[in-house]
């Protein structure tokens, strides 16, 4: 199975795209499922249908799932949302309200990426295509796991034990209902599978996500986080698609203007993304909605190629930590050291290699350590951070 995550900061157009690459896909005989993560459902919208919860075909090799959060808690995790349920109505909220707030934020995301699971494990499809939320609820999302793991293992099995022994003894003193055993054993079930999610989400075999953004300066920045992030976390991207690209033949004065802000900004996307591909898709004459657009936007993307390729393979930049100190690794082919030159600013990390300069955003927990020095090994540049303030 093959699966494409596809993420981007609100309204760049990632919707449209993951529906265009869905329908790719399926023309080509994929047998290919597209689902939404976003609490805001589009997918509907952008091929001008109605979904459901439950997934539907709406053409040939092609179904389509929007995955309802409340009707998820309600078939799996329904242990956790009634005990949820009954705390807050303990709490004087109203039973309906108390319903409504029982699910935990992010529920929605968290339970469209368990399908992923689920559909990995019974092989109904070749490829499945996940348009994601906004960029930063889906890192937060992608980050989860690792702290569902850690829980796991080192609060978990004390807690259980301690709660077993404490709850006769409690609630008889307090209003609040305490977790019965069966209410832990959901959590536990809940984790593991979040655990089993994210295996499949890492293996790069698998999966790809695809970052789609415009050429507007918060949209890049929004980006080259989220890249960094991604890598952070051991998740593989494999390209880029620029949106609504601004054609060259512009006669009007304001759209001249936008198409040189574009290029500005196509410059920077291009530096800061190597060596991953690049695709751009122009601004259509057109609202890209409905069956027949979105083939016309596949067609812009990807031309020839088959979505379901892994257009890089292979980490560009990953962080690992190697005693105290931390290491950020960045592909430089064919670089030497003394073409190499390192600036640090506001939490972002300038890296020049002869006439190419590529800016990283660096997560926190580098943003708050110095750079210690930089050597390069084997096509990758290495730049170690320990502690203390930043430093060039």
């Amino acid at each position: 199975m093959r699966v494409v995550l596809f993420t981007g900061k609100g309204g760049v157009g990632k919707t449209s795209v993951a529906a265009a690459t869905a329908l790719r896909c399926a023309q080509l005989g994929h047998r290919t499922l597209v689902m939404s993560t976003d609490p805001a459902h589009s997918l509907g919208d952008s091929f001008d249908l109605n979904l459901g919860s439950e997934p539907g075909q709406i053409t040939e090799n092609l179904w389509a799932h929007e995955v309802s959060a409340l009707h998820e808690m309600e078939r799996h995790w329904k242990r956790l949302h009634d005990y949820a349920a009954q705390v807050f109505a303990t709490q004087g909220l109203d039973d309906v309200v108390a319903e409504e707030v029982a699910n935990p934020p992010g529920m929605d995301e968290i339970a469209s990426l368990m399908w992923i699971k689920h559909y990995a494990e019974r092989d109904l499809y070749d490829t499945l295509i996940v348009d994601c939320a906004p960029t930063g609820e889906t890192l937060q999302l992608l980050m989860f796991p690792d702290a569902a793991r850690w829980w796991l293992d080192k609060i978990y099995p004390w807690q259980r034990k301690a709660m077993r022994l404490a709850r006769p003894l409690l609630q008889g003193v307090i209003d609040v209902p305490l977790p019965t055993d069966d209410v832990y054993a959901s959590i536990k079930d809940l984790l593991l599978d979040i655990e089993g999610m994210k295996n499949i989400l890492v293996d790069s075999e698998v999966t790809s996500v695809r970052l789609v953004l415009n050429l507007e300066k918060m949209v890049v920045k929004e980006a080259k986080r989220a890249f960094t992030y991604l890598s952070l976390f051991g998740y593989a991207t494999d390209a880029v698609i620029v949106n609504r690209r601004l054609p060259d033949e512009l006669s009007d004065q304001l759209f001249r203007k936008w198409r040189d802000i574009h290029q500005r900004y196509a410059v920077e996307v291009d530096q800061s993304f190597q060596p991953l591909p690049i695709f751009n898709v122009p601004l259509f004459d057109e609202e890209v909605v409905g069956e027949r657009m979105l083939l016309r936007m596949a067609e812009a993307i990807y031309g020839e190629r088959d979505p379901t390729d892994r257009y890089y393979e292979g980490a560009s930049q990953r962080v690992e930590k190697v005693g105290a100190e931390y290491i950020l690794a960045l592909k430089v082919p064919f670089a030497d050291r003394e073409d190499v030159t390192l600036s640090r600013q506001d939490g972002e990390l300038f890296v020049t290699v002869g006439n190419y300069r590529r800016d990283v955003s660096l997560p926190r927990v580098l943003a708050s350590r110095s750079t210690l020095g930089a050597a390069i090994q084997d096509g990758e540049l290495r730049v170690r951070f320990g502690k203390g303030g930043e430093r060039d």
